[in-house]
């Protein structure tokens, strides 16, 4: 049975921004999105490993910045050895980061473009946990704010991927703030509940297009 999409007529592929703190639940609110709605996801992390790819833009510049014993057998660049190279060196992360960050924007900026052109979508929704601090909202309509409280993420991310307390907090206290995340987004998603609390958000939100 083919599944049932909600219909928007909003004359144009509408880009959306989607960020939020680690266990907030984003993954789970695009999987709702990409069933419901005629829409393409782009996942920031899945472009980051894209543009690594041999032919791809950041891959000779990575080679040629960590050498060729980040390559694997099969002439790609290894996740695990390149990660081995920046372990515990700041300024080679930050040169890394220098390569990549703009690649990934490059990438997901020209598939927007294309989209757009072909308007045969209703949405792109861009999930990057950078998204504000990388200026998407200078190229989405929108930045949505996937919000949970901190309780509810904490026991996520032990149950799902059985991270300590102490890395919890670590890593948390990395990330943008609650008023932060708020003051650069028009549109905060509470997914401290269920997914059909959330889905009903969703779904009064992006109805709002069809009279725009």
């Amino acid at each position: 049975m083919d599944k049932e999409i909600n219909k928007v007529y909003p004359g144009k592929t509408n880009i959306i921004g989607i960020t939020g703190g680690v266990g907030a639940g984003k993954s789970t609110v695009l999987g709702y999105i990409g069933e419901h709605y005629n829409c393409r996801i782009i996942l920031s992390d899945d472009v980051a490993n894209d543009i690594k790819k041999k032919g791809y833009p950041a891959y000779d510049k990575l080679v040629e910045l960590l050498g060729e014993g980040i390559l694997g057998a099969d002439g790609e660049i290894d996740r695990g050895k390149m990660a081995s190279a920046i372990f515990n060196n700041k300024n080679m992360l930050k040169n890394v980061n220098n390569i990549l960050h703009p690649a990934v924007n490059t990438f997901i900026i020209n598939i927007i473009e294309d989209e757009k052109a072909r308007g045969e979508l209703d949405f792109v929704f861009v999930e990057a946990a950078l998204l504000i601090e990388n200026g998407y909202d200078k190229i989405a309509d929108e930045l949505w704010y996937v919000y949970a409280s901190e309780n509810v993420r904490r026991q996520r991310l032990r149950s799902s991927r059985g991270y300590s307390d102490e890395k919890i907090t670590d890593i948390l206290g990395k990330q943008l703030d609650d008023a932060t995340f708020r003051k650069h987004c028009q549109f905060v998603i509470d997914n401290s509940g269920s997914l059909q609390e959330a889905a009903a958000q969703i779904d009064q939100r992006l109805s709002e297009f069809e009279t725009r």
